[in-house]
């Protein structure tokens, strides 16, 4: 009895001690797991620091009644801070709100100049939206020696059906324009005003010739690279100018209807006879390689506005300008 009693209290005795090893053996078992996971993901990370890193700066151009950023917003909404966290060098320019294609695009030359003198840069990649299409497209054929690669998003390069609507509703001359185009200079000059470029002239006359289907034709006959040879088609990815040339666009307006600005788009893209974001048709987008045209984004979405509202079930805006910087990256541009 003695015997059984003493290996009676060693085995109790020893009931902690085993029950501690094996917790720290399943301890060591979960720290052997997360380190693998951990090695496994040195080289994603490595990947992701330098994902972005074009060998060019990235210029993004802004569209009509737009803005680099105003009262802290930007314009590309949080895409500029995603494409520098992983090495690109980025740039937002601020021409006119509201201008002619050809003024806007001049002064989109002296940015692209300012930043090349300020990075040593050989040239630039283009970003442009909306009205930033023909903007950038404008310095890619009259300088393509500082430009490497020319992206249009959402751009308006055949025109806007809507600003048709407005050209053939509102007379030259008439009362309703003249107060038509007292709203827009008073809106624009609000935005440069409150963006702080005030300096910039604004003529929304020359902005609605510009976004009219005549108004872009003629625009393309002058400065014709990157262009499908027929609607709706895919222009060449590098034009006889050596520019490379890009576009997307998406085709949906109601996306989100927590989004405020979406029921104005579904209007205005009602009167549409194509597919479209509310503002430009998905034809009249095409430019140069085609990545993309059937997003469910709205003509806001494709900058990730209003304020990253967007689409619950289709593919983060943002994530589409880090994809493509990658895109420009493997180019070597």
């Amino acid at each position: 009895m003695q015997m059984s009693r003493s290996i009676m209290l060693v085995g109790t005795g020893m009931r902690p001690v085993v029950a501690a090893a094996a917790t720290l053996f399943t301890r060591m078992d979960k720290m052997k797991k997360w380190l693998l996971v951990l090695l496994c993901a040195l080289p994603m990370l490595g990947q992701a620091a330098g994902y972005t890193q074009t060998r060019y700066p990235i210029v993004l151009v802004h569209g009509l009644f737009g803005f680099d950023k105003l009262l802290g917003v930007d314009y590309f909404y949080g895409i500029p801070q995603a494409l520098t966290r992983d090495g690109a060098r980025v740039y937002v320019a601020q021409v006119s709100a509201t201008q002619s294609s050809e003024l806007r695009g001049e002064q989109l030359l002296k940015q692209v100049q300012q930043v090349l003198a300020i990075t040593g840069a050989e040239k630039v990649n283009l970003i442009g939206h909306s009205h930033g299409g023909p903007t950038i497209r404008y310095v890619a054929s009259v300088a393509p020696e500082l430009v490497a690669s020319a992206t249009s998003v959402g751009g308006v390069n055949y025109g806007s059906e809507i600003a048709d609507l407005v050209r053939a509703n509102v007379a030259p001359g008439s009362v309703a324009e003249k107060l038509a185009v007292a709203a827009a200079s008073a809106l624009s000059g609000v935005i440069s005003l409150l963006s702080g470029g005030s300096q910039l002239p604004q003529d929304p006359l020359a902005a609605l010739d510009a976004l009219t289907s005549a108004g872009a034709q003629r625009f393309n006959q002058r400065y014709p690279e990157g262009l499908p040879n027929q609607y709706c088609g895919e222009g060449p990815m590098q034009a006889a100018n050596g520019v490379y040339y890009f576009s997307w666009s998406g085709r949906g307006t109601m996306t989100n209807i927590l989004d405020p600005v979406d029921p104005a788009l579904a209007l205005t893209g009602s009167f549409f006879k194509e597919p479209n974001d509310g503002l430009v048709g998905v034809c009249s987008s095409h430019l140069g390689k085609v990545i993309g045209t059937d997003y469910r984004m709205n003509h806001l979405d494709e900058v990730n506005q209003s304020f990253g509202i967007r689409h619950l079930f289709e593919t983060d805006p943002i994530s589409l300008y880090r994809q493509h910087a990658n895109r420009l990256q493997r180019l070597g541009l």
